[in-house]
């Protein structure tokens, strides 16, 4: 049943031998069913439509992409979930994102040698930023074509052993500074609260000036920080404001 329903999804006529994808199975761990998949997940759109020219049934990743991240976010938040037993949403929400954000995904599929392994068109040349884009997003197209050839449980555990436990850390990445001012405005913007950084007050300590600022969500004084810049200032009182309203944990 299973294979019958690939089979209609990704037809035989729509494979394109990938010879870069000989490692993968090495650095996966396993033998692939579906070959087909696993060449999709590594076929940029460039490739497929070369001057906006569609090549006749050849698909792209970028369905594979878009399955791949749904996959992404509930192995990931699954993981969160059990590993941190005491820790609220704003912590988990928080560090869900950072694990899957655009940068962290293409960190991750650099360490893997992804970007090696993608099809692209010949048009997009080899500019660093765009290849780390299409290796982040090979890398959750990668993760919907083993979701499709073997199963969520399959692949919740590969992308937690294989892929997460190996190439990113977590405790550096837990560690890493939120950027609460964005946070704040993103909560103020759901619960339609306005929010406001004022300057309150412009010191000189010697040959320097410190800022004093301050945020106000709906009038209200919620935080207040100082600094030598005037956006870490605003960070500061972000932060108080963000723990103040249960934003995010301190």
């Amino acid at each position: 049943m299973k294979s019958t329903l690939l089979s209609k999804l990704f037809p035989s006529k729509h494979r394109s031998k990938n010879p870069k994808l000989k490692g993968l199975r090495t650095l996966l761990g396993f033998k692939p069913g579906n070959k087909a998949l696993y060449e999709q997940a590594f076929r940029h759109n460039s490739y497929v439509n070369p001057g906006n020219v569609q090549v006749d049934g050849v698909q792209s990743n970028e369905r594979l992409e878009y399955l791949g991240d749904a996959v992404l976010d509930l192995v990931v938040a699954e993981m969160l979930f059990m590993t941190y037993p005491t820790k609220g949403e704003g912590f988990l929400t928080e560090t869900r994102s950072k694990i899957v954000s655009r940068e962290k995904l293409a960190d991750l599929a650099i360490k893997m040698g992804l970007d090696e392994m993608i099809q692209y068109g010949k048009g997009l040349g080899k500019n660093r930023q765009v290849m780390r884009s299409l290796a982040g997003n090979a890398l959750e197209a990668l993760i919907g074509a083993i979701y499709l050839d073997k199963g969520y449980n399959f692949t919740k555990e590969l992308v937690i052993q294989k892929i997460l436990k190996n190439y990113l850390d977590m405790n550096e990445l837990v560690q890493v500074e939120v950027n609460f001012k964005s946070r704040l405005i993103e909560w103020t913007q759901k619960q339609k609260k306005d929010v406001e950084f004022v300057m309150l007050e412009e010191k000189l300590n010697g040959r320097h000036k410190t800022y004093v600022m301050e945020v106000r969500v709906d009038g209200e004084t919620m935080g207040n920080g100082e600094d030598f810049s005037k956006k870490k200032a605003e960070q500061l009182a972000a932060r108080i404001a963000c723990e103040r309203l249960n934003v995010i944990e301190s």
